[in-house]
């Protein structure tokens, strides 16, 4: 059986039992439809919180960036985490007292106001559209590569899927799918890494074999600082990047993670307020044990494909020559993943053979003179192939190719179906029954959240299309934005009864305009390519990247509304009282649909 039809077979079985689970669970009213009628348990509901947090930017991108990078975008792991403990200890089980459907209801009625409640719903829109364009780019790899087709038709056909299971199961049916998209996701991350890992080092577990020692008795990472330094590139286990951009990109990504209306509305689907905290400890379990693996599962790959282009011991032994590219079954995936576009080398000099190594450094720029070679002939490898490449990379049987390539869009269609949700419900109850028109029927909400969740679906798709960076930095600017806009919100609106509708307003504003700006200016307005006016490599303010901007866009956001709330006129007692009820975390209302 071909590799082809292997890939069908696992993916083919997959998107049955996700489709299937989706009839099975469909939603029939408003309540399974947002919140799953409140009946999930804590495990169940932290396993689907974690198939809803490891999306594309974990399972297919984050690996990836790792591997490329090395120490420094270690940064995802730690802001990532480190966002759930807030999470769990500071807005799931206060939130989940409320007893509100969405993150946008509860801002309206703690501040008091419609228009916040409206301002609300905006930049959880922008929050989650920018989050889905950084799934659907996952969907188009993962799609182009398991059915050998272009990325732009794998990202099409992806989009079809998710309309196909989102737009009907609501919250209940999306449950139960990410309960089965964890299972699978899980399992395709951690058996390749397993076999990996025992070919390098001997150890079955991959989080040990990275400090492990490899066959020469080397240590791995030795081996690899060793090797990936003689290309010319940074040192792999060392610090090079700006520490303040560094620290203010892990501060986004955590308080993004605590302000991101998809997680947020994981913790309304239980029945109470402990077992919204106790979701919040499963979740963070579950997550764990692809984080654990996710650094070994980089740095092997890097270790493996630095290998694969310089076979015969290094720069000395000399690079791999077309003819084995073309005629090596070892190098059967270069070409399988050159029909996407995401993939591809050019023999410059004519030499036969393909150089791989860091054409920007000054040190290899003299070495390349010297045996004449004129620039990286490995001209394109997309970051984001990594992880589904690795077991073509590392020749592991067929079934964990196939397996994988399951597990990948497991991942990425798990966190777009509940972005989607997160919108459609923003759209459908907070505004168009919370603004527009209070009397709509049930009946009529709903086919309001479906329409809503398929116009996200074509938006999120045409920007997938040219998205403004590999999968996990599109995910980040959409933390920024969420960190910005949102999460000072949420934690203003629990932990202080000073701030009134007013500074609110303003508050959320402020984040969200200037951080949207900051990105705008560096990624293209509205993400169209040329538009921008600086790069991450040489940004407006100093070291400070757009995809770390979000922490400072929350402090803005923080200093304008305690401002504002200074100057205008004093919280109501009666929403005082409210603030004080709810930090006590006991007892949960009943949802109130109005």
């Amino acid at each position: 059986m071909d590799q082809f039809t292997i890939n069908l077979l696992f993916v083919g079985a997959s998107f049955a039992l996700y489709i299937g689970i989706a009839i099975w669970a469909r939603a029939g009213s408003t309540s399974e439809f947002y919140a799953a009628g409140r009946g999930i348990h804590p495990v169940t509901n932290g396993m689907a919180t974690a198939a809803d947090w490891m999306s594309a930017a974990s399972f297919i991108s984050m690996a990836g960036l790792i591997a490329f990078t090395g120490y420094d975008n270690s940064t995802f792991l730690m802001g990532w985490t480190g966002g759930y403990v807030l999470l769990a200890l500071l807005l799931a089980p206060y939130l989940r007292k409320f007893g509100k459907y969405t993150v946008s209801e509860f801002i309206g009625d703690r501040f008091y106001s419609q228009t916040a409640r409206i301002v609300a719903v905006i930049c959880l829109i922008v929050a989650s559209v920018t989050y889905v364009i950084g799934q659907m780019t996952g969907v188009g790899v993962a799609f182009g590569r398991f059915l050998e087709v272009s990325n732009t038709s794998g990202l099409l056909i992806g989009a079809g899927v998710v309309f196909a299971y989102a737009v009907f199961g609501g919250m209940k049916g999306v449950t139960y799918t990410q309960v089965a998209q964890y299972c699978v996701l899980i399992t395709a991350y951690t058996i390749p890494a397993i076999f990996i890992s025992l070919q390098l080092t001997g150890t079955p577990v991959p989080a040990l074999g990275l400090f492990g020692d490899t066959a020469s008795g080397e240590p791995l990472l030795t081996k690899l600082d060793a090797i990936v330094t003689e290309l010319g590139f940074n040192e792999y286990t060392a610090h090079h990047s700006n520490t303040l951009n560094m620290v203010l990109f892990t501060l986004s990504l955590m308080i993004g993670t605590a302000g991101l209306p998809h997680v947020i509305m994981r913790f309304f689907t239980v029945p109470k307020v402990s077992d919204a905290r106790w979701s919040a400890g499963w979740a963070l379990v579950f997550i764990a044990l692809l984080y654990l693996t996710a650094p070994a599962v980089g740095a092997m790959a890097r270790l493996n494909i630095s290998d694969m282009m310089w076979p015969n011991g290094g720069i000395e032994g000399g690079a791999v020559s077309v003819e084995e590219i073309d005629n090596d079954p070892r190098y059967d995936w270069m070409a399988t993943w050159q029909k996407t576009g995401l993939l591809d080398w050019e023999d410059k000099n004519g030499d036969g053979k393909i150089q791989y190594y860091n054409d920007k450094s000054e040190a290899m720029t003299a070495i390349a003179e010297e045996k004449g070679w004129v620039g990286n002939e490995l001209t394109k490898f997309n970051r984001d192939i990594l992880v589904l490449a690795n077991p073509e990379i590392a020749n592991l049987p067929g079934w964990v190719i196939g397996l994988v390539a399951a597990g990948g869009l497991a991942a990425a269609l798990s966190t777009a179906a509940g972005l989607l949700l997160a919108i459609s419900s923003a759209v459908s109850h907070d505004l168009v029954k919370g603004a527009i028109n209070p009397q709509i029927s049930e009946k009529g909400e709903l086919l309001a959240a479906r329409i809503a969740m398929a116009v996200a679906i074509v938006v999120a798709t045409y920007l997938g299309l040219n998205p403004p960076g590999f999968a996990a930095q599109t995910v980040a600017l959409a933390f920024g934005l969420a960190a910005a806009s949102i999460f000072p919100a949420l934690m203003m609106g629990i932990f202080s009864t000073r701030i009134n509708n007013t500074g609110a307003v303003a508050g959320m504003l402020a984040g969200l305009t200037v951080t949207l700006v900051y990105i705008f200016l560096h990624k293209g307005w509205l993400f169209i390519p040329g538009t921008n006016s600086f790069t991450d490599a040489d940004p407006l303010l100093g070291p400070i990247k757009s995809t770390s901007f979000g922490a400072i866009g929350a402090m803005i956001n923080f200093g304008v509304a305690y401002v504002v709330a200074g100057m205008t006129k004093e919280t109501p007692q009666e929403i005082k009282d409210l603030v004080e009820s709810v930090r006590i975390p006991r007892g949960a209302g009943a949802a109130q649909n109005k």
